[in-house]
């Protein structure tokens, strides 16, 4: 995933990637999409992890999977506040995250970019 899209927000960081068609073959399941998901431990103990990792299972089971693009690898960094969100909003903000596709600004440079590093202070 070191080479796919990050798209961030306030309850998970959404990493995006097209498989190439060998991947797809090698890994034996087509053009189907593919979720993975990772929960730090900076996010709480063992039950807290598992049930963030849940939550989130179940937000792409029930609704932001059919959102997802085919031969297409998804992997969701959860973010504390995961555990506490209601479970609509989850879900509303998953599904945005897999639709947003790169979007661009008015001037053409993508969203997700960090400003160009430069001097500090006009100095």
């Amino acid at each position: 995933m070191r080479n796919g899209e990050k798209r961030r927000g306030p309850l998970f960081l959404l990493e995006v990637r097209e498989r190439t068609e060998e991947e797809s073959q090698a890994a034996k399941i087509g053009d189907k999409p593919r979720a993975g998901f990772t929960v730090t431990k900076k996010n709480g103990n063992a039950v807290i992890r598992n049930r963030i990792r849940r939550r989130l299972r179940e937000a792409v089971r029930c609704h932001a999977g059919r959102d997802m693009a085919p031969s297409t690898d998804y992997v969701i960094v959860a973010r504390e506040q995961a555990l506490t969100a209601p479970f609509s909003r989850l879900t509303e903000e998953l599904s945005r995250r897999i639709k947003a596709k790169g979007e661009r600004r008015s001037d053409g440079k993508r969203r997700t970019e960090r400003p160009e590093s430069g001097p500090v202070n006009g100095k």
